[in-house]
């Protein structure tokens, strides 16, 4: 008998099988990287798991996506394996995937560029094991609804409540300043809530700025356990706690700037844009999508209903909602509601124009605004000033030889702040101190051209300085811009003392302008906005309008304290062209008008949104590097004759406005189209021709290319 007869025969090693996946990693498009990658898992991962994986040298976040692997991927046993799973997440659900393809193909990005760039910073370096343990903590039980008593609606208000409850949208508020838009937001998120356990808002605003006090409402109506903010302001560990509570469900509404639109939202059912007209929902940086387009994109494949607010809605919006006509009879895509009245019978501030050709020269604020201003102060009442420049002056100017204080690294001066003594580049952030003697002649004689706000709140405070307020103390002039507000916590506590009643006469920049519930502010002036009626930007009526509509909406928002007060709300303009059509507009508060006007130019220019733009620039050591490039991919299209050709116009290149920023010269060349499709067809197959453009040993000086899909600024 054989000596190992009956003893155990030798164990054969199991082998488990290995599941191909592909995985969304952060390759942007112009990288020649694919836009998924093929990794092996020995378990199969569903489609929206967090996975850690190898890329290069490094390893990286990445999310497994639907695409089965190609057919020409390599054989399992080559493939990199999938270095761990973020175990206890949720995979992101299909709808959010759909929404970020349809991000990255619409704007000519890489799949994993836009997927990751919308996750939070926090959750990109995590580990597995991190994960787990942050997941662990105990979370905070969401609160009950209605911690505040419900205000009575107005009509107007009621009306649109119930058009959005029964109509399918999207719908476009239009509600004057004041009219309680804010308030019919809050009242379509508490029916959406109360309607279902697991739906879930998303309420977004502009700016970082204007998220505290909308927080502060909803935290007072639905409890501070059911409102997370996401926005840049917040630290990556913020980010990442508010992102987990929307993603798990956990949050019932999430307030948030333009980022907020990729938020994880399971059971979204209603997506609110308030001031839908604001360009800073349009990224400027990496992918540059407009939130307020992916919002409404996002609400009909998703389901949930979309609510588009403004005062002054962007053309585009405002065409997309016209009412159906013997014309057109189908109408916009949108449903348009219209709130005109302010709330509890306030009235919209009269507008007065100053003709500044009457006025001395080198006026600032003309006599009759200074009066006003004194008279409305004496009253206990306050006064906001505009302004959209900070800075004590936009440039310093030697008088002898013509020297300016240009920066060194861009086509642009260096502005003058005279607080901290320095001269500052608002563009690559280069500052100096401020030189004794103009450093080209040594002449002494250095002067400040033009005006920002520090001078302007340094002038009030000068010719306000023997008026006294009503218990006889003396004026307080205040300035809020984006130097005064840097340090943290310095907005909130400005805006504070304003409502506290601290401040009489408040300076700033747009951040001043819109969102703000100013209730003592009787009085609001535009000292110098003549500077934007002639730019080349065909927007830029349009968004000077907005401007100070919004800017007039701060005025006599109170009505109970304008009847006690006894007085009118005033708006004041102070303009070399007082009849130009935006200050007409402006004047008769008849945004519809100034609309039409604008949109018949529009049409019969063939300018958006009758016509569809996107933008190339490329960035370059040199302008002529730069213009090559784009040039050379012009005649590459051409020559390659792409799809959607026939239907697109493609412009020589130019230099920006400003074309040198950081030593780095920029040029644009615009692609325009009367279709969509067809520009979208031809940008698709341009990409890869771009790519192989870009590799030409000619273009070795360009540092950077990308593509611009419905520009706000050419």
């Amino acid at each position: 008998m054989p000596e190992n007869q009956g003893a155990d025969p030798t164990p054969v090693p199991v082998t488990h099988p290995l599941h191909t996946v592909q995985v969304a990693v952060n390759t942007p498009s112009h990288s020649g990287v694919d836009d998924l990658l093929d990794y092996t898992s020995p378990q199969p991962l569903a489609p929206g798991t967090l996975v850690r994986v190898p890329l290069g040298r490094r390893e990286v976040l990445g999310v497994v996506w639907d695409a089965p692997a190609s057919a020409q991927s390599a054989s399992p046993h080559q493939l990199r394996a999938v270095a761990g799973v973020l175990e206890g997440l949720a995979p992101l659900d299909a709808p959010w995937r759909r929404l970020v393809a349809f991000a990255a193909r619409y704007y000519q990005r890489s799949l994993g560029e836009v997927a990751l760039a919308a996750l939070p910073p926090q959750l990109r370096d995590l580990q597995p094991e991190q994960l787990a343990r942050r997941l662990r903590r105990p979370r905070t039980q969401g609160d009950t609804f209605n911690a505040t008593p419900l205000i009575a609606l107005s009509a107007e208000q009621e009306s649109a409540r119930a058009e959005i409850d029964t109509q399918k949208g999207p719908f476009l508020l239009f509600g004057s300043t004041g009219s309680g838009k804010t308030e019919v937001y809050l009242r379509c998120v508490q029916d959406l809530l109360a309607r279902s356990p697991t739906a879930q808002a998303l309420v977004m605003v502009p700016e970082i700025n204007l998220t505290p006090q909308l927080e502060e409402r909803f935290v007072a109506r639905f409890g501070a356990g059911s409102v997370v903010s996401l926005h840049s302001g917040m630290t990556n560990p913020q980010r990442l706690k508010s992102w987990l509570a929307a993603h798990s469900g956990q949050a019932r509404i999430v307030l948030g700037t333009r980022m907020a639109v990729f938020a994880s939202l399971p059971g979204l059912g209603l997506i609110v844009v308030d001031e839908e007209h604001d360009p800073s929902y349009k990224q400027q940086e990496g992918a540059r999508y407009s939130a307020r387009d992916l919002a409404v994109w996002r609400g009909r494949e998703q389901g949930a209903k979309v609510l588009l607010g403004s005062a002054t809605p962007s053309l585009e919006s405002w065409h997309a909602s016209r009412p159906p006509s013997a014309d057109d009879p189908e109408g916009g895509r949108y449903q348009r509601l219209a709130m005109p009245s302010r709330i509890g019978a306030a009235q919209l501030p009269r507008v007065r124009r100053v003709d500044m050709n009457h006025q001395p020269r080198r006026t600032v604020f003309s006599a009759p605004l200074l009066a006003a201003m004194t008279e409305r102060i004496a009253r206990g009442e306050q006064c906001m000033v505009l302004l959209n420049r900070r800075g004590y002056a936009p440039v310093l100017h030697c008088q002898d030889c013509g020297w300016k204080s240009d920066c060194p690294h861009c086509s642009a001066h260096q502005v003058f702040h005279k607080l901290d003594r320095s001269l500052r580049c608002h563009h690559c952030g280069f500052a100096v101190r401020v030189p004794r003697a103009c450093p080209g002649c040594g002449s002494p004689d250095i002067v400040a051209l033009g005006r920002g706000t520090e001078q302007l709140e340094e002038q009030l405070a000068t010719l306000l300085d023997g008026v006294q307020r009503p218990d006889g103390s003396p004026v307080r002039v205040a300035r809020i811009d984006a130097d005064s507000t840097r340090a943290k916590g310095a907005l909130q506590s400005q805006l504070a003392q304003v409502h506290a009643g601290e401040v009489d006469v408040l300076v700033g920049t747009q951040m001043i302008a819109k969102g703000h519930d100013f209730r003592r502010i009787t009085l609001v002036a535009a000292v110098q906005p003549d500077g934007a009626l002639f730019s080349s930007d065909f927007r830029a009526p349009e968004r000077l309008l907005a401007l100070l509509m919004q800017a007039a909406g701060r005025a006599g928002r109170d009505a109970a304290y304008m009847a006690a007060q006894g007085t009118q709300c005033e708006m004041w303009v102070q303009s070399f062209h007082p009849g130009h059509a935006v200050f007409e507009a402006l004047r008769t508060h008849d945004y519809p008008a100034f609309a039409a006007q604008q949109l018949k130019e529009r049409e019969e220019a063939a300018m958006p949104p009758f016509a569809f733009q996107a933008l190339v620039r490329a960035d370059a050591r040199t302008q002529e590097v730069a213009q090559g490039f784009l040039r050379a991919a012009s005649s590459a299209a051409q020559a390659h004759g792409l799809p959607g050709l026939d239907q697109v116009t493609l412009y020589p290149p130019v230099p920006l406005t400003i074309q040198r920023v950081a030593q780095v010269e920029r040029a644009q060349m615009l692609v325009e189209s009367s279709n969509r499709t067809a520009l979208q067809r031809f940008l698709a197959a341009w990409q890869p021709v771009l790519q192989a453009t870009r590799n030409q040993p000619e273009h070795k000086g360009l540092v950077r290319w990308l593509v611009d899909v419905d520009p706000l600024a050419i």
